[in-house]
């Protein structure tokens, strides 16, 4: 029998959820379901006095304005580091030097093969770019130290930012 994988919805550029068919064990067939996903980068802009560019936020998916630290979804064929640059500079308004790559983390592994690679933005100077029409974001310069006891204390609870943060301590370290 053949199998065929079937996109079942698509967001342009973006992400697309696919469905599988499989033969389980006892000759039954099923489904796997998976959303493929481009990547996307997450940023820690360090200002040379060790504050972190924090943005606030609002997602309409929880109906709050939240704490985060910039990041974006790259397209298909596009280089880590062009994303890491745009998305610095949509979000935060400026440029970064350097770029130190932190690792990469699977933020939902049985939904997604989502890859989010964190780096270290520093040099930053003023360079923004027009924001996307959906982004409401008001740019914060929070001292690391006090980041890391929101990480801990529960005031940041964005899973990537929690972990992009924590990284970033230990690798200032």
């Amino acid at each position: 029998m053949a199998v065929e994988k079937k996109i079942i919805w698509e967001k342009p550029n973006s992400w697309r959820l696919e469905t599988e068919p499989i033969v389980k064990p006892d000759g039954s067939i099923g489904q796997r379901a998976c959303v493929r996903h481009p990547g996307a980068v997450v940023l820690i802009p360090l200002t040379a006095e060790r504050e972190v560019l924090m943005l606030k936020q609002y997602r309409y998916s929880v109906d709050e304005t939240i704490w985060e630290v910039p990041a974006g979804t790259r397209e298909w064929d596009e280089e880590w580091l062009v994303c890491a640059q745009r998305e610095l500079r949509e979000e935060a308004g400026v440029r970064a030097e350097t770029f130190t790559h932190l690792g990469d983390i699977w933020p939902a592994p049985g939904l997604s093969d989502e890859v989010l690679r964190l780096y270290v933005a520093q040099g930053l100077t003023a360079d923004p770019l027009p924001a996307d029409f959906d982004e409401e974001i008001e740019v914060v310069a929070v001292p690391l130290d006090e980041v890391v006891v929101m990480a801990y204390d529960g005031r940041l609870q964005d899973a990537k930012s929690n972990v992009a943060i924590l990284r970033t301590a230990h690798y200032l370290k």
